[in-house]
This record gives C-alpha cells, structure tokens and sequence, in this order.
C-alpha cells in the first residue's frame, strides 16, 4: 500500500506566506524559510510553495526563494508560480528544487507538459489544475478551470477532463485546488477529489479546505487522494504535521513516520 503525504502549502506573495479565503483576502502568515524548516522538523513528507501572483504579474519565478530552502531544508519540496519554460523550470530545479508545477502556461499552451516531462521525467512535473463548481446547485457536477491565481475563467476547459489530459501529456501529479473550498475550513471538495482521482492513474494531492483532521483522512478515504495539501491549520497553529500524520494512523491510513 502507498504511503500517504502530508504535505503544507505556502502560497508566497512578495517573499512572505499569506492565506487567504476563496483566492481573495489575503493576509500574512510568516517567512516562507522559516516556515519550511518548521515543518521539515515536524515530520512534513514535502512542501510547496506556489508564488500566487506570477503569472499574473509576470514575474521572474522565485528562484532565490528555492536555493534558500534547499540550504535548510531536507525534504523535497515543488515550486509553482510563473513557470512558463523548460528554461524556467530548468533554473528552479538547479537552484535545489525537486518538482515544477505548472498551471496558467500549461493551458495556454500544452505541449509544455510534454517537454518538460522529455527533459526533467514526470516525476519532475506536477500540473495544478484550480477548480471551481460550474452549477453548485445541481446534479451532474462539472468544475471550471481558473488561471491567474482564480482571475480568469478558462473557456472549453473542465477538470477533470483537463486532469485526464494533462496526465496523458507527461505530468505525474496533479495538484488539485477547490476554489469554492480554498481557506474556509468547510474541508476539501470530496466529490471533485474522488472525480479526479477516478479519472487519472497518477497521484491527486487534495487542496483547498482543511480545517480539522478529519477532512485529512476524508480527502483519501473518500476521495482518493494520494497526499493531502495543508496551509491555515498549519501555519496558524492549530495543528502540526506530526497531529496530522497520527490522526491519518488512527483512520487506518499508511503514513511515512
């Protein structure tokens, strides 16, 4: 049986961690080093950290923000965030990264799946895919694709087929965020997980609304995801890393100790 992951996410705006609700409300949560040895310390499987406006803004991708972290920490750990080339994945990777995750400039252009995927392997390649419910209230759910840190609206795509996709073109994780469950503590969208998870071969890693341990263990047992992505119950205090991982044990779930 594979092992389960517990894994803390650091949305990083301007060199600091922020949080906020639905994509929107941002405030700060600490420095993004600093909150990465905490959690290599307490036993987190990875990290990842997402620079939520550079795609947005056009940035450069947070490459001093890797080298920093791979001085101090000792678990692997994803960069996502304005990665638009194999050159730009290629500088993040050497800087001490183990993953890239893509998102705005896979949808723009997917073929870049593929290359990066013949460069780095897929192991190397995780595709975030930010969803959101097309009819919240009705049956035969569907979700929405967003880009831009949830600005735009993505026409002709919905998630699961783009995860179906994009998993065919060379990614080996999908990185799932719920939109409509992204910092409210309500728990992860279940339903969106499971359709995902039913859809692909390669490992979902359930974001987007973890607020008690049991929307940990829900998130795998129910919606069939491989790792668990973590942010306000983390870096606010209300639980650690080594709290998840024996709520996960207690539930029957394989974890690394």
């Amino acid at each position: 049986m594979a092992l389960k992951r517990v894994i803390p996410c650091l949305d990083v705006e301007s060199g600091r961690v922020v949080k906020g609700t639905n994509f929107v409300g941002l405030r700060d949560a600490g420095d993004p080093v600093e909150l990465a040895g905490r959690y290599d310390a307490e036993g987190a499987d990875e990290l990842v950290f997402l620079d939520i406006t550079a795609s947005h803004e056009r940035r450069e991708t947070i490459t001093e923000l890797a080298r920093r972290t791979a001085n101090d920490v000792f678990i692997p750990f994803t960069i996502g965030g304005g990665i638009r080339s194999v050159d730009d994945a290629r500088a993040v990777l050497g800087a001490g990264a183990d993953k890239v995750s893509v998102n705005s400039a896979a949808l723009a252009r997917p073929e870049l799946i593929t290359e990066l995927a013949e460069v780095f392997g897929s192991q190397c390649v995780v595709i975030a895919i930010d969803a959101k419910r097309t009819n919240p209230t009705r049956g035969n759910a569907s979700w929405d694709v967003y880009v831009n840190g949830g600005r735009t609206l993505v026409e002709g795509r919905e998630a699961v087929a783009w995860a179906r996709e994009a998993a065919e073109r060379g990614a080996g994780e999908v990185l799932l965020t719920s939109m409509d469950r992204d910092g409210t503590t309500d728990g992860y969208d279940v339903e969106l997980t499971r359709a995902v998870s039913d859809a692909v071969s390669i490992p979902v890693i359930a974001s987007g609304g973890a607020g008690e341990l049991d929307h940990l263990s829900e998130a795998i047992l129910d919606g069939g995801a491989e790792a668990v992505l973590c942010a306000s119950i983390f870096h606010y205090g209300k639980h650690t890393v080594g709290e998840a991982k024996e709520h996960l044990r207690a539930a029957g779930i394989a974890v690394r100790a």
